[in-house]
């Protein structure tokens, strides 16, 4: 539900990366960048699905580079072992294995499926990894409206409960035969958080990671805070407002105009409901800020099915985390920090 922005004459294409440069070097007065010379350095590749954008400045190209690629090599890495996509991941070993046996997993991979089973348990299920069951297709052009009675035999295998870790053993097991995983709501986050880790490990003070609308920022650009935009569900190519984030800061958003397609006359979009097997039929979209990955991961699914009645319960355990719900009738529900700290544009 956000971008980095800087100009609201670009394309959504354009904002999610050309933008946090633009709009904050237009600030700096030109003796400033004279006598503190910046160099600011970004790629952009495909990654989880999507496409993942990277910002790093400092005063060597060089550097930025080489640490830029270290971040990415570890980032398609971790995504390697989470995709469901492709049979030789991680994922995709336990859910052939599922009913089976358990699988032995990188520690990275267990600590996203301890996330996962904790936020399932916080929200009743109303987030759920094993909606991989589900008879939906999103990431192709392929796209068909599953019969219900389709949806009715896969539903039987969703459920957080039938997901077994073993964090001792280092092993994670799916009780039935043909539940399956799709980490697709909780392992981006984690992901980005990890390239951003091994930038600040090479000495990178000041950089922001963008993946599908996710962003995590450090530092500062230029002297001045990143501006991240929050896209309005009703109208996605205009924005809501723009927050200013530095420091350490994650603006993470669900909404259900990112993947979908239209059956029916209605929009069958990627967010699911794990009770209905169906896309939900919740808000239209949910920003969630905070410091950490943490915090956040997984909550912004759960919120897409719950609904705004939903958030006091789940944010009164999480301090420091600011939301902004969109829901059905447009409507808007937001925290006291996201109302102060949003500026209109």
């Amino acid at each position: 539900m956000h971008a980095p922005i800087g100009s609201q004459g670009l394309t959504r294409r354009r904002m999610v990366m050309a933008l946090p440069l633009l709009g904050a070097a237009a600030f700096l007065p030109a003796t400033a960048q004279a006598q503190t010379p910046v160099v600011v350095e970004r790629a952009q590749r495909s990654l989880m699905g999507t496409q993942v954008d990277m910002v790093a400045q400092g005063t060597d190209a060089a550097v930025l580079r080489r640490a830029m690629e270290r971040a990415w090599q570890e980032m398609e890495r971790q995504a390697a072992w989470m995709t469901h996509f492709h049979p030789d991941s991680t994922v995709s070993a336990i859910n052939r294995a599922a009913g089976k046996q358990a699988v032995v997993v990188p520690s990275e991979v267990m600590a996203v499926l301890q996330s996962a089973q904790q936020i399932a348990a916080q929200t009743q299920g109303a987030f759920d990894a094993t909606v991989g069951a589900l008879p939906w297709s999103f990431g192709s052009d392929d796209h068909r409206l599953p019969s219900a009675q389709e949806i009715a035999n896969r539903r039987r295998l969703v459920g957080y409960r039938g997901l077994v870790l073993d964090a001792d053993k280092g092993t994670a097991y799916l009780r039935k035969a043909g539940m399956a995983l799709d980490l697709g709501g909780i392992a981006k986050l984690p992901i980005l958080e990890a390239g951003l880790q091994i930038l600040k490990s090479q000495g990178i003070e000041n950089a922001m990671l963008n993946g599908g609308g996710d962003v995590l920022v450090i530092g500062q650009l230029q002297g001045r805070p990143w501006r991240v935009g929050l896209r309005d569900p009703a109208a996605p190519e205009r924005l809501l407002g723009v927050l200013h984030v530095q420091d350490r800061a994650i603006v993470a958003s669900s909404g259900d105009y990112e993947r979908f397609f239209m059956a029916q006359g209605v929009r069958q979009h990627h967010i699911l409901n794990p009770a209905t097997g169906r896309p939900t039929q919740g808000p239209h979209g949910v920003s969630l800020w905070a410091r950490d990955a943490a915090s956040v991961n997984g909550l912004g699914t759960a919120l897409m099915v719950l609904g705004s009645r939903a958030a006091p319960r789940l944010l009164a355990s999480r301090p420091g985390v600011e939301a902004l719900v969109i829901e059905r009738d447009f409507q808007r529900w937001q925290t006291a920090g996201v109302a102060a700290a949003l500026q209109h544009v």
